[in-house]
């Protein structure tokens, strides 16, 4: 049913949790060390212009460099550093393996697709929860300082540049969040309680808290929970990976149209669909996820390597 964790080398899930978080603020100084090294050499600018620059149009591919630079310090190493200490083949532990095949992937992106309306009718219901004007303004300013960045990250002149955001924006930071995320902290919260749901809904929180935007924090939430899904139950990061990069490729791509029709890049991040499309999206998603679990349940058991199995036979044992 669901892929049983490790860890192998005698260290527990709740030393590899605290191994793992303390990886993550060492990441974030790693992170923004380089980025500070990398802003000179880059843009020919002082380390101190970083932070005004950053929302400068002038710097764009610097910027979308250092985005990619920071994403692999914070994330994908401390992931990566946990899993070797877990397992002598860590990307193996985080789950790039060969467990999910083309249909896998391939329902997988279509589960993302269907839960792209699903996540725009919440955003439209998130920002309807009143909050007191206070915390508003400070939501508000958070949302504002998120759109001028992103709207920097995405000007595109050309297919060349939409190629670039493609990769920085959207191939980027799903192998990066996916690994630390999905492949790391899900599976080693669902190695401390043994429960899938409890794993999932807790690391799509943190997925979505880290985000730091109060008027996306439950739809990105619901994408955390099907992201956690589609690895939990297929055994494999590719499938997360691939149905992230198709959320985030999206994007990129309705932004680029945009630009590529003389409209500015606010308007395609403005553009939603009605409401109402979310509600048959829902029973789509649901109806969708069952064939997707039986399928990559399948596949998962007839392609897991004979000592994995063997491990995950002593593990539920």
């Amino acid at each position: 049913m669901l892929q049983a964790p490790g860890p192998r080398g005698g260290v527990t899930f709740s030393a590899a949790f605290l191994i793992l978080m303390g990886l993550l603020l060492t990441g974030f100084v790693l992170g923004g060390g380089v980025a500070l090294a990398l802003w000179p050499l880059l843009t020919g600018q002082p380390a101190s212009s970083m932070q005004t620059g950053l929302t400068d149009q002038a710097f764009v591919n610097p910027i979308r460099i250092l985005q990619l630079a920071s994403t692999f310090f914070i994330f994908f190493l401390p992931a990566l550093a946990t899993a070797r200490i877990l397992d002598r083949r860590p990307f193996s532990w985080l789950g790039y393996n060969r467990l999910a095949d083309v249909r896998v992937l391939l329902m997988a992106m279509a589960l993302m697709a269907l839960s792209i309306p699903v996540v725009g009718m919440l955003s439209d219901l998130n920002e309807m929860i009143p909050v007191p004007s206070g915390m508003e303004a400070v939501f508000q300013s958070m949302e504002d300082a998120y759109e001028r960045q992103v709207k920097v990250m995405t000007r595109m002149n050309g297919w060349g540049d939409y190629l670039f955001s493609l990769l920085v924006m959207a191939l980027g930071p799903a192998i990066f969040e996916e690994t630390f995320f999905r492949g790391g902290m899900q599976r080693i919260i669902f190695g401390m309680t043994g429960r899938l749901w409890t794993s999932v809904i807790i690391t799509a929180l943190v997925f979505s808290a880290v985000h730091f935007s109060y008027f996306g924090f439950i739809p990105r939430v619901v994408l955390g929970i099907v992201l956690g899904l589609l690895y939990q139950h297929s055994g494999s990061l590719w499938t997360s990976i691939a149905a992230h990069f198709l959320n985030n490729a999206v994007v990129v791509t309705i932004i680029f149209v945009y630009t590529l029709r003389g409209l500015p890049p606010e308007q395609a991040m403005e553009a939603d669909a009605p409401l109402w499309i979310g509600i048959p999206a829902i029973a789509a998603v649901i109806l969708l996820f069952v064939k997707y679990r039986t399928l990559a349940d399948s596949v998962r058991k007839a392609r897991m390597d004979p000592e994995d199995k063997a491990w995950a036979e002593r593990w539920l044992a």
